[in-house]
């Protein structure tokens, strides 16, 4: 892998692991397109990377909220408070769980099973009539310091259904609080928060498995622009995202992911 494609992998996924428009969706189809294949190894490594870089964005971003989630942890009581961080730290502790389970004991068969290009685009399209949907029914107005635990498992699921590929992690999350209440920016805050330790454990999930191949040779330039371009990307798409989405719908989102289901179809198909 050149450093020129470490770079445009790190930028797609830093985009799309925040953007509601799929980051496996979008991948599957990049390496249909241009049929980028690496060393197992070294594609394992590049992940490991990429997932490091959007980690560093998301709490960076969020070190605020992340300290006082910290704080609230080691608090006594705090698991029996109410309001502001001890209610967001049980409702992210709670809506990780589905999501554990279900990467525990499917995520080998959705990898083998599931990741193609029609799946992905029949997720992707299904989303966005999820999205056009909820923006025209949702009251909004809920803020996330008030979800309940109910609501926190329903929101884990979906986090949990978006290891199909073209669901998209964020996307999912964002839709299911705006349905359960919740306004727009106080939606997709929290669907960022609640991927933090999804995407750590997803993180963590592949460096054992490096661990157990080794270390392919070479690669440590492409790795390292993976991990500072995802990183940067993804922390720009976050702080960007949450800007729009004050005063703006999920409309375009809806119709790229609508238009992106078209061309990943037509790729599969022929």
């Amino acid at each position: 892998m050149t450093a020129l494609e470490a770079a445009l992998l790190g930028i797609l996924q830093g985009l799309t692991e925040f953007l509601p428009i799929s980051s496996s969706a979008h991948l599957l189809l990049a390496r249909s397109v241009f049929g980028w294949t690496v060393d197992p190894r070294f594609g394992l490594a590049f992940d490991v990377a990429v997932h490091l870089g959007t980690l560093a964005a998301v709490l960076t971003y969020f070190r605020t909220d992340v300290s006082a989630l910290i704080r609230a942890a080691l608090a006594p009581g705090t698991w029996l408070d109410r309001g502001g961080a001890s209610t967001l730290l049980r409702a992210i502790a709670i809506g990780t769980v589905p999501v554990g389970i279900v990467g525990l004991s499917a995520a080998d068969w959705i990898a083998m099973s599931l990741r193609n290009l029609e799946v992905a685009a029949a997720a992707l399209a299904v989303g966005a009539g999820a999205m056009l949907l909820v923006e025209r029914v949702a009251a909004g107005g809920r803020e996330e310091t008030d979800i309940t635990a109910g609501e926190a498992i329903v929101l884990g699921m979906a986090q949990a259904a978006a290891l199909v590929p073209g669901v998209s992690r964020s996307g999912a999350v964002l839709v299911v609080a705006m349905f359960l209440g919740l306004g727009r920016a106080s939606a997709a805050r929290f669907a960022f928060l609640l991927g933090i330790p999804a995407i750590l454990a997803a993180g963590a999930r592949e460096a054992a498995a490096l661990s157990r191949e080794g270390m392919p040779p070479g690669g440590d330039a492409a790795m390292a622009v993976g991990f500072v371009v995802s990183a940067v990307v993804g922390y720009l798409a976050i702080k960007y995202f949450l800007r729009y989405v004050v005063r703006h719908s999920l409309d375009p989102f809806a119709f790229y992911r609508l238009a992106l289901a078209g061309g990943m179809l037509v790729r599969g198909l022929f």
